[in-house]
């Protein structure tokens, strides 16, 4: 196992670092971790949803003022079209063009805000993409910097080691970077991916509703 550490370049690079190195490398790993959690929590969430709003729309296209919808965003959807619509046929026995109007308005309304709750950390996943690659560029400059620097400084006995020592820091950290970018990139266009079907799946669903509505109780 300590063969296999040795032998592997990034932990070399890593630990022939100075401090400031180091942080960075440790930057880019807690960039990286979190990537890997959002990532993963996001994925689960996506497929249970869309499992879910799959069954819920099987069974519920209509309006039903007693039914208690599941805590998921189709269950919200379908909430919010119980509360609207079932307050004005409380007080009137049909519903008019105007109020389907209204209903509409909300429904969309439900569906922003459901889609906004999906998307909460979501542009954590652009930002390390983007932020990762500049953090190896900086390990880059900062590496290539203290090779000149210590040779400038007549480190002449350790010349080939120091110069071995900072090219390896310089780009360990981009290799890192572009590990950790790359794996971003691709999470955040899948999960955008994801919310567009769902978002789209919501917007079906909220039209097969207001359909339902002025089917059975417009005026």
């Amino acid at each position: 196992m300590e063969i296999l550490l040795y032998a592997n370049p990034i932990v070399n690079a890593y630990s022939g670092s100075d401090l400031f190195g180091k942080l960075i490398f440790i930057a880019i790993f807690l960039l990286s971790i979190a990537t890997w959690i959002i990532f993963i929590k996001k994925i689960i969430i996506n497929r249970k949803t869309r499992r879910l709003g799959y069954e819920f729309q099987q069974k519920y296209s209509y309006l039903d003022l007693t039914l208690k919808p599941g805590d998921h965003p189709f269950g919200a959807l379908y909430s919010t079209l119980q509360k609207t619509a079932g307050l004005l046929l409380q007080k009137q026995q049909g519903l008019t063009s105007s109020d389907i109007a209204f209903i509409r308005a909300y429904l969309q309304q439900s569906v922003s805000v459901q889609l906004d709750q999906m998307e909460r950390k979501l542009p954590l996943l652009s930002t390390v993409s983007s932020l990762a690659p500049f953090l190896g560029l900086l390990g880059t400059v900062w590496g290539i910097l203290l090779t000149f620097s210590e040779l400038q400084a007549g480190a002449t006995a350790n010349a080939n080691a120091t110069v071995m020592g900072g090219l390896a820091m310089a780009l360990g950290t981009t290799v890192v970077g572009l590990l950790v970018a790359i794996p971003a990139l691709i999470a955040y266009n899948m999960l955008r991916a994801d919310l567009r079907r769902i978002s789209q799946e919501m917007e079906d669903f909220s039209n097969i509703l207001v359909a339902s509505l002025e089917r059975h109780y417009c005026r």
